[in-house]
């Protein structure tokens, strides 16, 4: 690294565009051709922090006396600019990431993206999320708050739907009122850069606090641990690597801080052998569809699919096998993610997997990897089934063989916790036995549960969970995606004990401004208003 700061990106800290207080500098990478990106950004040193943290601390005290409407509008407003800077960021996300502008960038992440910010302003609109409960006998009513100051860091897959200043923890932290300090991901500064320049754009037209939005690049791991663990920061939400997310945790937990991790997942799929049977080509296709598509950079990409052995499943490996090496392997999103990859690949090889496909070199002239596919038996997963659960992260899964039903459920046991499972069955139901035995124990191990269906992508549904069970995420009872479920991760339960009907929230109290809140009266969910 170096410290000149001649060309260096500015902070956004205080609602000012500054010069960071560096502690060094970095560049982002083209993971299309592996050459470094012009542009250089700051390091912050503690003194950007310490900055953000005092100016979100201001900020979450002028939050707390507006309208939720005011931040409803925020929330839209920033969507509607997102929209119209649309070429600009889809072509630094393209530059910064590989990810195909057409469709991926553009049609889907970017609508996506704007989608999630209008859901979170709804929610904020209707108060929703906040749970409001009244118990008129006891004169004891709760709610949701704001919690505080939210530190988000975003990870390296969605440089749009999941970017620490407008991804799906953003949106919910500031639909629940609270401010956002965001550390960029390195693997795309600028599109991060360019996303909180519309943010900074949209909280001067709507009048909301300048420091309700802050970003910063890049922290030292101390003072990243610093940051999460500081007694001004509310709560913090953070998707990336395992080992750097229980690094934030210990020193969050150390100091009493919630904290929000998504980490890792293999999302395994269950094939049973009459799925096999009745459509294996089908099966095939979609398996193949699921996996490399974006290069296997997906949270919910099938890392391991779970078989019986047999005639069917011979031929499912081979066809798969064939597809796998004669497909073109698609661009990684940086160097530490091949790099990543193919340390993963060795591990399960040394553990004993048979490598069917791939593995081969990490290309120079971009960041690449063979479609790779490996195959254990299940009896060599029950023998060390940690070894077996190295996350792949890429184009790349593994078969996992059983001799019977009993065994694959034997090896569903000792799966670790999930974002994902998924049980492929007979269309005619002729394996409902198998499907039983096989989602009982595969159900407590995931956050969602599929039928027949590939695992990858998330919906934005209210009725999503993109979460599950360590280590898939650090908490199992929360989402990181779907509206209002998500927002709770950033509020703070009060109960108001005795207080006057006119010192109530108005959430709580006679009025209901919206006419949508949905209240717990007395046991009964209503949206009438209450004396």
């Amino acid at each position: 690294m170096t410290t000149s700061t001649a060309t260096v990106r500015p902070v956004l800290i205080a609602g000012q565009w500054r010069d960071a207080k560096v502690a060094g500098t970095f560049q982002a990478t083209d993971p299309n051709k592996n050459t470094k990106l012009e542009a250089e950004f700051p390091v912050s040193s503690w003194a950007d922090c310490d900055e953000a943290l005092d100016a979100a601390v201001d900020a979450a005290a002028q939050l707390r006396k507006l309208p939720t409407a005011k931040i409803a509008e925020f929330l839209e407003r920033y969507a509607d600019r997102i929209e119209a800077a649309k070429d600009a960021l889809v072509e630094a996300a393209f530059s910064e990431t590989g990810l195909g502008k057409s469709p991926r960038l553009a049609d889907v992440e970017l609508p996506r993206t704007s989608n999630q910010l209008r859901a979170a302003a709804k929610a904020c609109r209707t108060g929703n999320w906040a749970m409001a409960t009244i118990d008129t006998a006891a004169g004891i009513r709760s709610v949701f708050e704001p919690l505080g100051p939210v530190c988000v860091f975003g990870p390296n897959n969605f440089p749009f739907a999941f970017n620490s200043v407008s991804g799906g923890d953003f949106a919910a932290a500031i639909a629940a009122g609270n401010p956002v300090i965001g550390k960029a991901n390195s693997s795309h500064p600028e599109t991060t850069r360019l996303l909180a320049k519309e943010a900074a754009e949209a909280l001067a037209e709507t009048g909301l606090p300048a420091a309700t939005v802050q970003l910063i690049y890049r922290t030292s791991h101390a003072d990243g641990e610093r940051l999460v663990s500081d007694p001004r920061t509310g709560a913090t939400g953070y998707t990336g690597s395992r080992g750097a997310g229980l690094t934030l945790k210990a020193a969050a937990d150390k100091a009493g801080k919630p904290i929000y991790l998504e980490l890792s997942s293999v999302n395994p799929v269950v094939i049973t052998p009459a799925a096999l049977a009745q459509r294996g080509d089908a099966i095939v296709s979609e398996f193949m569809t699921s996996v490399l598509m974006g290069t296997g950079q997906f949270c919910t990409n099938p890392g391991m699919v779970m078989l019986v052995a047999g005639e069917a499943t011979d031929k499912f490996i081979a066809a798969v096998t064939e597809k796998f090496s004669s497909s073109p392997a698609g661009t990684l999103l940086s160097p530490a993610v091949a790099n990543s990859l193919a340390s993963s690949v060795k591990t399960l090889c040394d553990f004993g997997a048979e490598l069917l496909t791939g593995g081969g070199q990490i290309e120079t002239d971009r960041c690449a990897m063979a479609n790779t596919l490996l195959k254990a038996t299940a009896k060599d997963f029950l023998g060390n089934p940690e070894g077996f659960q190295t996350e792949a992260f890429g184009n790349a899964s593994l078969l996992l063989v059983a001799d019977n039903v009993d065994q694959l459920c034997e090896a569903i046991g000792h799966l670790e916790g999930n974002l994902t499972g998924c049980v492929y069955t007979a269309e005619d139901g002729s394996d409902e036995d198998d499907y039983a035995a096989i989602s009982f124990e595969l159900a407590p191990k995931v956050g969602r549960l599929l039928n027949d269906k590939m695992p990858t992508g998330v919906a934005v549904s209210a009725a999503m969970n993109h979460g599950g069970p360590y280590p898939a995420t650090g908490h199992p009872g929360f989402t990181a995606v779907g509206v209002p479920g998500s927002l709770v991760r950033f509020g703070k339960l009060t109960s108001y004990d005795n207080v006057r009907p006119d010192r109530l929230p108005a959430i709580l109290g006679n009025s209901n401004p919206t006419g949508e809140t949905w209240r717990l009266v007395d046991g009964q969910w209503s949206t009438s208003d209450v004396s």
